[in-house]
């Protein structure tokens, strides 16, 4: 591996290639601002002074669009003129130019919507005509001007003076497809958003990339007004940790210098949230960011947004119940409607599923699994009763409840749908929950799964100290036999419990994979502003 000094001047290097690269555009574009500076104008200007920003603009005036006969766009203009005491100062990034002699038209956008600006060169005079162009597609600049209907029923500025802010030195993408490399839109997100706001080719209901964005926001803060309405408390654990509790993960690892220990970022905030019940708090919850050092996928990020939350006195079928009033409220709100379309089918968040995990085996085994050879374990599944009593053979070093759950994940998770609820789990795969009163070898817990997608965990929370301690120290053996993602011993848990935390229900719900079903999209990337990519140079 590199030096960090020569791998930092090689980034150094591709900027610099970058920007002198023998491009016609790119070396157009660095003669326009030389010769913009020479006039007297500064390169990039500290700041701008609006009265309105576009979108202000379209809100209050879009009534006036689309008046065609004279007589209605003379009315429209005189009012339209005199609007905001005649004068109006606007700013955003050009979009589209269009030069017919001494005049021109181009779009200007803040972002969220677009207005076109007229410029005269009789208004603006000499000086500022030059500026005019000497500008570029992507360059901002600032109007001052009046508003006004164009003969086509278009809501316009006319421009009486222009102010430049700042060039584009790299040329814009394609204004009517967007940016299609979908690579690129994940690696270079700010050329994806300029691009997905101008571009014409989008399928009907299809959001923009400011557009899923701008839900994922709402998302959030709908989620956090639905918990502070109910009396829980936001909370802030630890980001990083002495130890990787509170789930089956690979945690990633630093090393404090000062402390001269290593410190691990946090898988989830489990095990400190429940010993905040165990303080004294009835209600917590935390939306903030895990980290998992395991491999990329359309589902998988190794740094993703989690909620959890705990409640007192509940248990794993009060928080079903909480679960479904909080999706059917995000969809109501963020979507409209609890018929949500997502890629090819429309889920229907009025239906809920429930069914065990046996149960949900049983009903999508395959007939012809019998067969030996059916999947790389050569798994043998024979029903004997309603309890699906197992007869496996399978790889040895793993046990029956491992097996249970490799295949619910190959043969149950791809018909999940719909809105669905797996409960009564193997104890040997929850090391954190509480077993079922009436049968021990399975634990009161569930999890949601959407879209073949898992959503949600959680469980009614162990809290019997010595019970607690033996399973942890199931899994340190099992660490100790090769498995990396076993949790590890965590004494000051322990401690806590034994102190007495009282019955509990927790859960954690993955917001990245929950936005993508509610914006439509296929890939976390999609949702995610910056997702870890490859290194450019390691492709």
């Amino acid at each position: 591996m590199k030096p960090e000094f020569i791998q930092e001047a090689n980034e150094k290097h591709r900027s610099k290639e970058l920007l002198d690269q023998d491009n016609d555009q790119i070396q157009q574009r660095k003669q326009h601002l030389a010769e913009i500076t020479g006039m007297g104008h500064p390169a990039y200007t500290n700041r701008y002074d609006r009265t309105h920003t576009i979108t202000r603009i379209i809100e209050e005036y879009s009534g006036h669009a689309g008046r065609k006969e004279e007589a209605d766009l003379e009315r429209s203009n005189t009012e339209l003129k005199a609007a905001e005491g005649g004068e109006l100062r606007i700013a955003g990034r050009i979009m589209t130019m269009r030069l017919m002699g001494k005049a021109a038209f181009a779009h200007l956008t803040d972002g969220l919507n677009q207005i076109q600006v007229y410029i005269r060169k009789n208004d603006l005079g000499d000086e500022a005509w030059a500026l005019y162009q000497r500008l570029d597609l992507g360059d901002w600049i600032g109007v001052t001007g009046y508003l006004f209907i164009t003969k086509t029923g278009e809501l316009s500025v006319h421009v009486t003076r222009l102010q430049f802010l700042t060039k584009a030195l790299l040329p814009m993408p394609d204004k009517y497809h967007g940016v299609q490399d979908k690579e690129l839109r994940y690696r270079q997100r700010y050329v994806d958003l300029i691009a997905s706001g101008a571009a014409h080719e989008r399928l009907e209901g299809e959001l923009t990339t400011r557009q899923v964005f701008e839900k994922r926001a709402q998302i959030v803060r709908e989620i956090r007004r639905f918990f502070d309405d109910r009396g829980y408390i936001e909370v802030e654990t630890p980001m990083l940790s002495p130890l990787a509790t509170g789930a089956a993960a690979r945690p990633f690892v630093t090393h404090h210098n000062a402390l001269d220990i290593d410190l691990y970022a946090r898988i989830a905030p489990e095990l400190y949230l429940k010993r905040l019940i165990v303080g004294g708090f009835e209600k917590v919850y935390e939306l903030n960011r895990n980290f998992r050092n395991e491999g990329l996928s359309i589902r998988h990020n190794p740094e993703f947004t989690m909620l959890e939350w705990y409640q007192a006195y509940s248990d794993y079928n009060d928080l079903m119940d909480l679960t479904e009033e909080l999706i059917k409220l995000l969809a109501d709100k963020v979507c409209g409607s609890r018929q949500v379309p997502y890629q090819e089918h429309i889920l229907d968040f009025n239906k809920w599923q429930r069914m065990t995990m046996r149960e949900a085996v049983l009903k999508y085994w395959p007939d012809d699994a019998s067969r030996p050879g059916i999947d790389h374990l050569m798994v043998r599944l024979e029903l004997e009763n309603a309890e699906a009593a197992l007869d496996l053979t399978y790889d040895p070093r793993i046990n029956d409840e491992q097996l249970l759950g490799e295949i619910f994940e190959r043969v149950v998770e791809p018909h999940l749908i719909h809105p669905t609820f797996i409960t009564e789990f193997p104890t040997e795969l929850s090391p954190l929950s509480k077993q079922k009163a009436d049968d021990p070898r399975f634990v009161e817990r569930f999890e949601l799964y959407i879209a073949n997608m898992e959503i949600a965990n959680a469980f009614s929370e162990l809290n019997d100290p010595a019970e607690q301690l033996r399973r942890f120290e199931e899994q340190v053996n099992q660490r100790e036999r090769g498995d990396d993602e076993a949790m590890v011993m965590d004494d000051d848990y322990i401690r806590a419990l034994s102190y007495g935390m009282p019955p509990t229900g927790g859960e954690g719900v993955g917001i990245d994979r929950l936005v993508m079903i509610l914006t439509n999209q296929r890939s976390i990337r999609d949702v995610l502003l910056f997702p870890h990519m490859r290194p450019e140079s390691a492709k």
